[in-house]
């Protein structure tokens, strides 16, 4: 894979990503929320499994370890990955894409209580309040959020809050491990992967059929959205550094944005990519660190470690998410 010029790659983890929410909404056409979610979980930690044997890496040892894994799983895989999927039952895949975004919002506001190393500059400060005003913007809030289900927006918003809940967890819990980061990644899925086979049989019933269309969405989910993109960001993050990386983040809400539109037939008002655009720059100023100053910010979205995702030979604490 690193073969392949990393502008390729990082072209190729946004459509993946940014087409997560097109296959969320298709797969949610056929399968309960809660299926979806758990057959995204098993192709992708199949994934990561045949990654594992091929470089030879084994599950990481230790019930502490094991023990913070399973709260990082829950943080951000199971959570935020069941609240996106009920979410798309009634919201647009646009608007679930664009509620992603909010992420390093919401992170840079917990790294102001959670963190103390992270300290707040005028600027960042000024790029969360301006997020949150695309946010509102997106939501249409000067027209009372008419036509809104407010039900399925607080579900996306609050599985965007999941993600970097599970970063600050990880960060204080996992840093210097010892670990390989493609070893926790793989654990943390195999770990959310369980939760949700214990917690589908009690809120779903076995399918009776399944369609084509909705059961290759999950399969591609998960594979390429959960399994390959974590892989390719390995490789990223490795080559040109996780600010670099951490990228892509910004695409996935414009790709969302047109899928659902070209290929669904989504409706699109002029608040919404007005919206998306102030949420993005708001986001983006949130990660502005002071010249001179070397690292990344606290409110970053956390994918998979180091610095934001995950390199082989990347030099920092591990992080494990794996995200939409």
């Amino acid at each position: 894979m690193a073969t392949v010029n990393w502008r390729l790659r990082f072209a190729a983890l946004s459509l993946i990503w940014g087409f997560s929410f097109l296959l969320i909404k298709v797969g949610t056409e056929g399968f309960a929320p809660f299926q979806v979610t758990l057959g995204r979980l098993v192709f992708g930690t199949a994934v990561l499994a045949a990654a594992m044997a091929a470089k030879r890496e084994r599950l990481p040892r230790g019930a502490r370890t094991w023990g913070h894994l399973t709260v990082a799983a829950f943080l951000l895989n199971a959570l935020p990955f069941s609240l996106f999927a009920y979410s798309e039952l009634t919201i647009p895949s646009t608007l679930a894409g664009i509620c992603n975004a909010t992420s390093p919002l919401w992170g840079m506001a917990l790294s102001l209580v959670a963190l103390s190393e992270d300290r707040p500059t005028r600027l960042r400060v000024a790029g969360l309040g301006l997020g949150f005003l695309g946010v509102l913007t997106v939501l249409g809030a000067w027209q009372g959020f008419h036509g809104l289900d407010a039900t399925g927006t607080a579900m996306a918003l609050l599985a965007s809050l999941g993600y970097p809940i599970g970063w600050i967890y990880v960060r204080r819990t996992l840093a210097g491990s010892g670990h390989s980061h493609l070893s926790l990644t793989g654990a943390q899925l195999l770990l959310a992967t369980l939760q949700l086979a214990l917690v589908t049989p009690l809120f779903t019933s076995v399918p009776t059929e399944f369609p084509l269309l909705p059961l290759l969405s999950i399969v591609a989910l998960g594979a390429l959205g959960t399994g390959l993109a974590v892989l390719l960001q390995y490789g990223l993050v490795a080559e040109v550094g996780p600010t670099t990386a951490q990228m892509v983040t910004y695409f996935i809400p414009v790709i969302a944005t047109a899928a659902g539109v070209a290929l669904l037939g989504e409706s699109l008002t002029w608040s919404t990519p007005v919206g998306a655009v102030i949420v993005l720059a708001g986001a983006a100023l949130t990660q502005a660190r002071p010249r001179g100053r070397v690292g990344e910010s606290a409110g970053a979205v956390l994918r998979t470690p180091p610095r934001s995702e995950a390199g082989p030979g990347a030099q920092a604490e591990p992080r494990a998410e794996v995200r939409s």
